[in-house]
């Protein structure tokens, strides 16, 4: 196995690689390589011929190497393991890896290799877990400043206060080629998820399965005071999409277009943005599940 982890990682964190490797030895011969940029794990990619790899860290680190593997044409034969570092580890929280490290460790030995679906964007960025824009993406730029002292509850945080003054956009947005929101309608956020959670285990798209083959698409038109409040209550508890001012659905591609706006994807804010489409690649790699 070929084991990548951030070499930035803390003292809390190596302890617990130690414990995973502990477990992993037992099983096959591994190697550490400790990265700390693109280049770095470019190299260790490049030399890690048919062996398995082994993510530990978060969801940062495990889009880094999936996004490299993708970009070498090297992903659709590739099985990652994930041992889970990270603050948030929403991808292993979805898809039920344990987060105790010892426990992921098992799971890369002895679970089920199965297909895992990726979605990919125009410019041939992808997304692991989940991207959104709106509200969503406006904490995700707050939390930055909270995460550090806070960990996942820097999320929280950030949340309440985009919640203060919310940046609503008008997007026409498609699913599959049918127009589910228009310009004449502001929204509060916007979801594409591969997995259903988003800051530390907040269930964004509660429904969506890395596994099925559809990304999951939650619209919210829960502009107004009122409608914020019972929005966060319902958000809070995973079953906002169900509320009458939430479109949801699933889709293969998603097209977004019109005022510009800023995306989180898998935890990373890029833009402005104008205009971007996501697609679904279905069974684009394999990972050990339970």
């Amino acid at each position: 196995m070929l084991l990548i982890t951030n070499a930035e990682a803390g003292s809390n964190d190596e302890e617990s690689l130690e414990r995973a490797l502990a477990v992993l030895r037992g099983a096959a011969d591994v190697e550490v390589a400790a990265t700390a940029n693109q280049g770095e794990l470019d190299g260790v990619l490049h030399r890690r011929g048919g062996r398995q790899i082994v993510v530990a860290g978060g969801d940062g680190s495990l889009h880094a190497v999936v996004a490299a593997l993708h970009r070498r044409n090297e992903l659709a034969d590739a099985v990652v393991g994930l041992v889970p570092l990270g603050t948030g580890n929403d991808f292993a929280r979805g898809a039920g890896i344990p987060l105790d490290p010892e426990d992921a460790a098992r799971l890369i030995v002895k679970g089920d290799v199965r297909p895992v679906d990726l979605i990919v964007d125009c410019l041939g960025e992808v997304v692991v877990n989940n991207v959104h824009i709106g509200v969503g993406a406006q904490a995700s730029h707050n939390a930055k400043t909270w995460k550090k002292p806070l960990g996942r509850f820097g999320y929280a945080v950030g949340a309440a206060i985009a919640a203060v003054n919310p940046p609503f956009v008008r997007v026409r947005i498609e699913v599959d080629g049918v127009e589910i929101a228009d310009f004449a309608h502001p929204i509060l956020m916007v979801a594409i998820g591969n997995g259903p959670n988003v800051g530390g285990g907040a269930a964004i798209t509660p429904e969506a399965d890395p596994e099925d083959g559809k990304a999951d698409v939650m619209v919210s038109f829960a502009v107004g005071p009122l409608a914020r409040i019972g929005y966060a209550v319902r958000f809070k508890r995973g079953d906002h999409h169900r509320r009458a001012d939430v479109r949801y659905l699933r889709g293969s591609t998603v097209s977004i277009s019109g005022q510009s706006y800023y995306c989180s994807a898998d935890g990373e804010l890029y833009g402005p943005e104008r205009n971007r489409t996501w697609h679904v690649e279905r069974a684009a790699f394999s990972m050990p599940l339970p």
